[in-house]
């Protein structure tokens, strides 16, 4: 029996199954908090000043540190990014071609 992701990249099977893009943005999330996050550490900065110099909530700060919560917005990021000192970098990038597949080889005969 053969195997038709054999070969295949892990993109390539998350494009199969429409899961891509999803899978993508959570792990950029999670960069973009864990970043913060240490940041924050670096600084001594409790998660009630930074929401204060960021003229926010203390909820809003949390959903945006929650590695799981995709629903933050660009507004928020760069006043957050602003807070610790850095800024926000967003690039447009050509979508990489999907992995060829592998051709079998034929087994020779004995």
């Amino acid at each position: 029996m053969t195997n038709p992701h054999l070969g295949s990249s892990l993109d390539d099977f998350l494009q199969e199954d429409g899961l891509l893009e999803q899978a993508t943005a959570l792990a950029i999330k999670r960069v973009i908090a864990w970043q913060l996050q240490q940041a924050m550490t670096e600084q001594k900065l409790t998660k009630t000043a930074m929401a204060l110099a960021m003229g926010t909530t203390r909820s809003q700060l949390d959903r945006l540190l929650h590695p799981n919560d995709g629903n933050v917005t660009l507004l928020t990021l760069q006043r957050a990014a602003e807070v610790v000192g850095k800024s926000v970098r967003l690039e447009l990038v050509a979508l990489p071609q999907p992995t060829p597949q592998p051709t079998p080889r034929p087994h020779p005969n004995p």
